[in-house]
């Protein structure tokens, strides 16, 4: 069982710690104590809050697609050089950083402020782990 601190919860919801500790109250999250006596919540009983609350933007592509990893965000920057280019967007609070051909950026019309959605298909996902949880 992996006991998470209200601090690091709150981190990992994207909300303050009065926002965790109101869910705790109104028993939306159940939390126990740890052996130094802090207010902790299981890892499991996170994760299905987490799935619950997520606030996925709705993808505008309309596309139907096999790949399940998509992030709809905004593109934050472009630079390019003649052939190759790096387009940066901000997904959420993630930041997708994607390396393309010039040609398709100019094709997409992708600049800053522009609307677009990472679609990420691949056949290796490193999972890595805090050294503390090991």
């Amino acid at each position: 069982m992996s006991q998470i601190r209200i601090r690091e919860a709150a981190g990992f919801l994207g909300v303050s710690d009065d926002t965790v500790r109101r869910w705790i109250d109104n028993a939306v999250l159940p939390a126990t104590t740890d052996a130094a006596g802090r207010m902790v919540v299981d890892g499991v009983d996170l994760a299905r809050l987490a799935t619950e609350h997520a606030a996925v933007p709705t993808d505008p592509s309309g596309t139907a697609s096999s790949a399940r990893n998509r992030f709809v965000g905004l593109v934050t920057r472009v630079v390019s050089d003649p052939v190759m280019s790096q387009v940066e967007l901000q997904c959420g609070p993630h930041r997708v950083v994607s390396l393309m051909s010039t040609e398709a950026v100019r094709e997409l019309g992708l600049v800053p402020g522009s609307v677009a959605v990472a679609v990420v298909k691949a056949t290796t996902v490193i999972v890595e782990i805090p050294q503390e949880h090991s």
